[in-house]
């Protein structure tokens, strides 16, 4: 009987014999299999299950050359993390060789000539694994993707839409450690507002908000590559993770973030240091060794923040260089 597929069924046949890969063909078609690819080697095979990507192989056992042990363990190799079912076919029925059969990647083992029942019924159950996997499959990308998203909200500050402090940590981490493998510089920069207690408590804590999304907009919008992380450290102090910026790129980078502020000419009501809100920030640049952590970064930057506010604030002072931005134009 016609087997009734919810979806387009492939099958590939491999035997050296045509006569036997045109039997099973049409057997196939008989049983409802519309697509039908073969192959008469080992090689011929690998080449064909390649480019189609059949949904089962029947396989025969015994081919001039590499044989259908060999070219099972090769489609094994060729999709981690895929299975496509794989049904051998042999005229040998002893124990060994279904054992054999089994640890060469096959999933099952019919003995020829095979009958048209016989091979329907495998070809059901075949499909009904096949489709459990994609089942599986999609249910696992499904929480994937929904697990991304959660941490993608767990790791968002909700009043700047920057990275939060979680979520920074995670990713010095991991960046720490790519540029180790990589023997890249990564640059961190630790800043924060001038004088924004003062702020809000001249222009209040709504406009103090206000403030803090304008200035998280400003550095999203500086953080152009794929790969620079704008955060929210906490309050009003904000990180800057800049990966494969040497300590040269990151004053050049501090500037430009001074700049684009300046253009800005947000007021602050009650400030020391001037009319407009300004930013004090502190550099890091090495490239990470055994040593680098995450809390010897954040140790560094913070340090180098305490040096810019002591220097007047409204700058960003570099541990590596001991300067300023504005020593280094003066220089």
């Amino acid at each position: 009987m016609p087997l009734s597929y919810g979806s387009p069924f492939t099958v590939l046949v491999v035997d050296d014999q045509e006569a036997i890969r045109s039997a099973l063909t049409l057997e196939l078609r008989q049983v409802g299999v519309q697509t039908v690819w073969q192959a008469g080697s080992g090689e011929e095979a690998l080449e064909v299950f390649s480019a189609k990507r059949p949904d089962l192989v029947l396989l025969d056992i015994r081919m001039p050359g590499h044989d259908g042990y060999w070219t099972a363990q090769k489609i094994r190799d060729a999709e981690p993390g895929n299975w496509t079912p794989i049904i051998f076919l042999s005229g040998m029925d002893r124990d060994e060789d279904l054992w054999r059969g089994i640890e060469a990647g096959g999933d099952d083992y019919l003995v020829k000539p095979v009958t048209p029942t016989v091979l329907a019924a495998k070809l059901r159950a075949m499909q009904r694994l096949l489709g459990m996997q994609r089942r599986l499959v999609a249910v696992t990308e499904e929480l994937n993707l929904a697990n991304q998203k959660l941490n993608e909200l767990v790791e968002r500050d909700p009043l700047t839409g920057l990275v939060n402090r979680r979520g920074m940590d995670r990713l010095l981490y991991t960046e720490i450690r790519q540029a180790k493998r990589d023997r890249k510089p990564l640059t961190l920069m630790l800043c924060d507002i001038d004088h924004f207690k003062r702020y809000n408590d001249s222009a209040g804590h709504v406009e103090g908000d206000i403030c803090l999304q304008r200035i998280s907009n400003m550095l999203g919008q500086i953080c152009k590559r794929p790969s620079d992380v704008a955060a929210r450290y906490g309050g009003e102090e904000f990180a800057l993770i800049l990966p494969d910026t040497p300590k040269s790129g990151a004053m050049t980078f501090a500037r430009a973030l001074t700049q684009m502020l300046s253009s800005l000419k947000l007021p602050h009501p009650d400030s020391p240091t001037g009319p407009l809100v300004t930013l004090s920030g502190g550099i890091t640049t090495c490239v990470p060794d055994d040593s680098t952590s995450p809390e010897t970064l954040i140790m560094r930057a913070d340090e180098a923040l305490y040096a810019a506010k002591a220097q007047g604030r409204n700058r960003f002072f570099s541990f590596e260089f001991q300067l300023d931005t504005i020593e280094q134009l003066q220089g």
